[in-house]
């Protein structure tokens, strides 16, 4: 690879032609400060808080699109630099919404540390302002224009990583916000409520809908019987609420920390995962012996099933029925587990702990409940829970390990943990749907080929005499260009696993914030998907067929996979969504 050699703050540093100079500082541990800059998805130079000087050159750089050149010379700390990327940042104050302490990205807000950084300790400029917008209507996503500083990074990870692009500058001038096309609400446009705006977005101009206090409600409530219930991925994220290091695993001290909280029972979505698995297999398993609609395509996510709704509507046939599992766990909980144990299913309140702000919408379907009850009655975001650890004053890092309640729902499999990596649902199918086939114990149950963060990966197994040939996308527009490629023919298979968010659950929109700045040498993808499969590992059963608790439910309960209770309780239907509803455009 052609090098070139440049200096930066008189420190010589040779690095791969192409480079810019953010790059090449960072190679040289020199830091430059950023705001609108997200590596490989807004590069843009917009926001000007990355100026630096460059000899020669006529006026300040922006760092962070400028290409390096051999003999190139670059001040990043001079007086000039810093009274302009002092001025920029007084100038962005001066049309924000500046109520910090009672912001839900306290502490975690970009804007605030460079204000912090930069010594900024008042806004010299007039106290014109554009009046605010807050979208609070949908279930999982506030937008707040107030608190918006136009930086592009949500527009642009809508746009580009899930070529979905609700989102774009709309007005002009002082008066440019963004926001959905037609003016419409969150709630009327085409979103998945995927949460990656969120995540992108540096300050609190997009967040979760926040439900804590509906559960801290429940708690208080000596009638309510409150069961809470982790999905995988956020074992390997929540630790980063509390200093951790990303992808650290804190399985233990979760679980602790929810009992401390108060919840009557702490299960783990995992046990339900491996009653998808039973349920999802099982009817793969149907429709290539029965020549049912293949390829079947999983139904976990659902920011993917809304993509699919709005974007694929002749698609949904190719849907498994199922349920996702912290919605079937929700079905379960109010009905096994109410009959056993003399609880009126009337009095319980499944909350449900997800790496996903989809999941909140999930929950709110007309689908998704049985008798007439709420499978589940809300749902938290991993921030949400460190959120609310916090104010419970439970001390995290200092907590002792415990387990999940073990009554009835309380046994997981290793393949119920790997849900939350991109590939992982396929890798837990495999294992139940190889072994039922081949009829016999697998030797290697470790299917790697579907593991990593390749935009698409694909596997052709024969099993039980059988070719079963299958792909894993991960991210809608991953997942929109794997469907093409089955609808015109190019490819063919027997299953598909979609993800709505790339990486699968461990980057949902849910997630702690990282800085930008981490984001630049760190996959996330990667790191908190090790937590995953470290725990599978380690686990004494890592199939979900050989979990005995699923087995007991079948034999009390459920019968046997797909069975009529089953579908009862844990399978549902999809339909086709309208993009823009034509009464819900403002004129």
């Amino acid at each position: 690879m052609e090098k070139v050699t440049l200096t930066i703050d008189n420190i010589k540093v040779s690095v791969p032609k192409g480079y810019t100079i953010l790059e090449a500082a960072k190679e040289a541990n020199i830091d430059i400060p950023t705001l609108c800059y997200l590596k490989e998805v807004n590069e843009v130079g917009a926001c000007r808080m990355c100026v630096v000087e460059v000899k020669g050159a006529r006026s300040l750089q922006a760092a962070c699109v400028h290409p390096v050149s051999d003999g190139m010379e670059v001040r990043t700390n001079s007086k000039k630099v810093r009274d302009a990327r002092k001025s920029t940042l007084e100038l962005i104050l001066s049309n924000h919404n500046r109520e910090c302490l009672t912001c839900v990205r306290n502490k975690t807000c970009e804007l605030q540390s460079l204000s912090e950084e930069l010594g900024i300790r008042h806004i010299p400029y007039g106290e014109a302002k554009v009046e605010g917008t807050i979208d609070s209507i949908s279930h999982s996503i506030v937008r707040d224009s107030s608190k918006c500083i136009l930086c592009g990074r949500c527009v642009n990870t809508c746009k580009k990583v899930q070529e979905i692009g609700i989102l774009d500058f709309v007005n002009r001038g002082f008066n440019t916000e963004v926001a959905p096309a037609f003016n419409v609400s969150m709630m009327d446009s085409p979103c998945i409520y995927c949460g990656q705006c969120i995540v992108a977005c540096p300050v609190a101009a997009l967040r979760e809908k926040d439900d804590i206090e509906k559960v801290w409600d429940a708690l208080s409530d000596e009638d309510t019987f409150v069961v809470a219930q982790t999905a995988p991925a956020v074992r390997a994220a929540l630790g980063e609420e509390f200093g951790y290091d990303i992808g650290t695993r804190v399985t233990g001290k979760m679980a602790a920390a929810l009992k401390r909280l108060g919840f009557h029972r702490v299960f783990d979505t995992n046990f339900a995962a491996d009653l998808t698995i039973m349920e999802e297999g099982h009817e793969l398993l149907a429709r290539i012996k029965n020549k049912g609609v293949l390829p079947m395509i999983t139904s976990c996510s659902p920011g993917w099933i809304r993509y699919c709704e709005f974007n694929h509507p002749d698609m949904l046939k190719n849907l498994s029925t199922c349920k996702s599992p912290h919605q079937m766990m929700g079905a379960i909980v109010k009905s096994y587990f109410a009959n056993n144990k003399g609880i009126d299913p009337k009095k319980i309140f499944v909350v449900s702990i997800m790496p996903c702000t989809s999941k909140k919408t999930e929950a709110m379907r007309d689908e998704m409940n049985v008798n007439g009850l709420r499978d589940v009655d809300v749902v938290l975001t991993t921030r949400e829970l460190g959120r609310m650890i916090k104010q419970g004053r439970i001390d995290f890092r200092n907590l002792e390990d415990e387990i999940f309640d073990q009554d009835l729902l309380g046994e997981y499999s290793g393949a119920g943990v790997i849900f939350g990596a991109t590939g992982g649902v396929m890798e837990a199918a495999l294992r139940t749907v190889a072994e039922v086939l081949e009829e016999k114990p697998l030797e290697d149950i470790n299917f790697t080929a579907v593991r990593g963060v390749e935009d698409i990966k694909e596997a052709k197994l024969k099993l039980g005499g059988i070719d079963v040939k299958v792909a894993v996308a991960h991210g809608t527009k991953t997942a929109d260009k794997l469907l093409q490629m089955v609808k015109s023919g190019e490819k063919e298979y027997d299953f598909i696993e979609i993800m709505g968010c790339s990486g699968g659950c461990v980057t949902g929109g849910g997630q702690p914030h990282v800085p930008s700045k981490k984001l630049m040498d760190t996959d996330v993808r990667v790191e908190r998907a090790k937590a995953l499969y470290e725990e599978d590992k380690i686990l004494p059963v890592r199939k979900s067929h050989e979990n005995t608790m699923i087995k007991k439910l079948y034999e009390d309960f459920l019968e046997h996979p797909n069975s009529h209770k089953a579908h009862e309780l844990l399978h549902t239907h999809y339909y086709k969504r309208e993009k823009y509803p034509k009464d819900k455009v403002k004129k």
